[in-house]
């Protein structure tokens, strides 16, 4: 895995997921997210179980401070199911779904996120996978147009009660 935050110093780790990340990455969710649309801390045990490697997190210091997660899948779109069952994933999917982009508040607006993203495409494509796909508020889309997103239109998904549009990334 390639460091791109090393050079802010040594106090930076960025690091794949696992079980012990659990409260961290509920406890980043919960600041970045409402309430309806935070993941909770039973569905992450179960996403970091069964496919924590599809977990990027950056640490400063002993502080998670910005995690992507996703699954792998053939499936082309996003939908709400993936959100609520982690068994969906395939390790062999074309596919990787991101579901979340979190950064705590007072670390935002410093490229944390855009090079969390850099990352995640990178390892995508180490892996073979045909692109990346997400959902977003329609304030993002710009933001995730800038790192080669494509718009889709508006997502089937209702997750929260939020309107979210479909953005995808392909490789070729």
């Amino acid at each position: 895995m390639v460091d791109r935050f090393g050079e802010y110093g040594e106090e930076w780790q960025l690091k794949r997921g696992d079980l012990a990340d659990l409260s961290a990455v509920t406890k980043v969710e919960r600041a970045c997210f409402p309430p309806l649309e935070a993941a909770t801390e039973e569905s992450f045990r179960e996403r970091l179980t069964l496919y924590g490697r599809h977990f990027l997190l950056l640490y400063h210091e002993s502080s998670l401070v910005s995690f992507i997660d996703g699954f792998c899948t053939n499936e082309e779109n996003l939908t709400d199911l993936m959100y609520e069952d982690a068994s969906l994933h395939d390790e062999k999917g074309r596919w990787q779904m991101i579901f979340g982009v979190n950064t705590m508040p007072s670390y935002r607006r410093k490229g944390i996120a855009s090079r969390m993203l850099e990352e995640f495409i990178r390892m995508a494509k180490e892996e073979g996978r045909e692109g990346l796909v997400l959902t977003c508020k329609k304030e993002k889309i710009p933001f995730y147009s800038r790192l080669g997103f494509a718009l889709e239109g508006l997502s089937e998904s209702v997750h929260g009660n939020v309107e979210w549009y479909q953005m995808r990334l392909r490789f070729s």
